[in-house]
């Protein structure tokens, strides 16, 4: 534990030395916000119509009506909170971003800055040096998903109709920022450290971690069409294929990162 954490305390100052890895990270978080505050509240002010009288956003309306937790609000705050809860789930690709610009450089830089070979010099066994890679990466995703989360719902809080904010303190929506969300971040920046391990370029490594973007995309998709809905069950079951998925990229990366022949390979 104490080598671990030696070497995430070196992981997390080299970042405070070169921020500008969570700079794609601020710009999803950035992003993912903006929407929802453009498609339920700039555009309604600038149309004149409210979302309640559309008819597209009946599923809000449902939702009105069969949360427990909503049935004070009226119908164009429940709709507003309809389409923020949904958002949330574009919110998890803050996380997602911020694990993979940040766990793409983890091992290729290591060896782009010559400091690899010492670091394999030392007592760490591989479990040990992944592990702390890993965590140098997940944990300002932690602090991304906290900081995103945090002016999501101050932004809702403050632009929003009375008590639109309370959808996004339900569980659910809880369990998706910081449950899925993390975890999924997980599975993106272990898929970028097995391939950097491979790799002599960062790019093909971030390439790789991104493809846990597009079921994270589908997820959105089919939510707001309601073809889909990510119910209490269906987020349990969600969350251990995550586990499950991150344990099995743990083992792959152990293999993969074979000591002595990555130092003469990548000489």
């Amino acid at each position: 534990m104490s080598r671990m954490l030696a070497l995430l305390g070196k992981e997390l100052s080299e970042l405070r030395r070169n921020p500008a890895l969570v700079v794609p990270a601020v710009i999803a978080g950035g992003l993912s916000m903006l929407l929802p505050f453009i498609v339920a509240i700039i555009v309604p002010a600038a149309t004149g119509e409210r979302l309640s009288e559309s008819s597209d956003l009946e599923i809000a309306l449902e939702m009105y009506g069969d949360h427990p937790a909503l049935r004070g609000l009226d119908p164009e705050a429940a709709v507003q909170a309809w389409i923020f809860q949904q958002f949330l789930v574009l919110l998890v690709l803050t996380p997602v971003a911020g694990a993979m610009s940040v766990a793409a450089y983890s091992i290729v830089g290591e060896k782009q800055a010559r400091t690899l070979e010492p670091l394999l010099a030392t007592p760490l066994t591989t479990f040990e040096l992944l592990v702390a890679k890993v965590c140098g990466a997940f944990v300002p995703a932690l602090v991304l998903t906290a900081a995103t989360f945090l002016v999501y719902a101050g932004g809702v809080m403050m632009f929003a109709q009375p008590g639109a904010v309370r959808a996004l303190l339900l569980p659910r929506s809880l369990a998706v920022t910081f449950v899925l969300g993390p975890l999924a971040a997980l599975a993106a920046l272990q898929l970028a450290v097995c391939v950097s391990s491979r790799v002599n370029d960062a790019r093909s490594a971030q390439q790789i971690g991104a493809l846990v973007v597009l079921p994270v995309t589908a997820a959105f998709i089919l939510q707001i069409t309601g073809m889909f809905q990510l119910t209490g069950p269906v987020m349990a079951a969600a969350a251990l294929v995550l586990v499950g998925v991150n344990a099995a990229l743990m083992l792959l990366g152990i293999r993969l990162f074979q000591r002595e022949s990555i130092l003469t390979r990548w000489k």
